[in-house]
């Protein structure tokens, strides 16, 4: 009889992984990356232990915003104090902190519990090409072949 394969968190193996994001759109950029954070590009993938690889996102500062996202599509947060709603649209955040724009991005479209929130700690994000995970000895690929 045949059983299904439960990975175990001690026997996960993790690969250092570099995406570019110059010129890919957000929304597919966050949706491969959120992928492989969970592990699911993975035939180990199980669904209650973390079996992703850690990703490092340069070039943050070059995603693409299709349509009028830019301008149109609002960010909200709150100081906590009345009245203290603050908004921001997809450009400016693009402009003034690209790594928070993917960061939004990838952590709405993975699980929210403790699990997700660990997932996410595997993500690193950068604006500019250069990122100091070398001695890591990361994976280059190409955004385009994932999507």
């Amino acid at each position: 009889m045949r059983t299904t394969y439960m990975a175990k968190a001690n026997e996960v193996e993790r690969n250092w992984v570099v995406l570019d994001a110059t010129d890919v759109p957000l929304g597919r950029l966050s949706t491969v990356v959120a992928s492989m954070l969970r592990g699911k590009n993975k035939p180990t993938f199980t669904p209650n232990v973390d079996t992703g690889d850690q990703v490092i996102i340069i070039n943050a500062e070059k995603v693409k915003l299709t349509g009028k996202k830019a301008t149109d599509k609002k960010y909200y947060r709150h100081s906590g104090y009345p009245g203290g709603i603050y908004e921001t649209t997809a450009g400016t955040l693009r402009d003034e902190k690209p790594a928070r724009l993917i960061e939004t991005s990838v952590k709405g479209m993975l699980p929210k519990n403790r699990l997700g929130r660990a997932q996410f700690t595997h993500l690193h994000v950068y604006a500019g090409a250069e990122h100091p995970h070398a001695a890591q000895q990361p994976k280059q690929l190409d955004i385009n072949e994932l999507i």
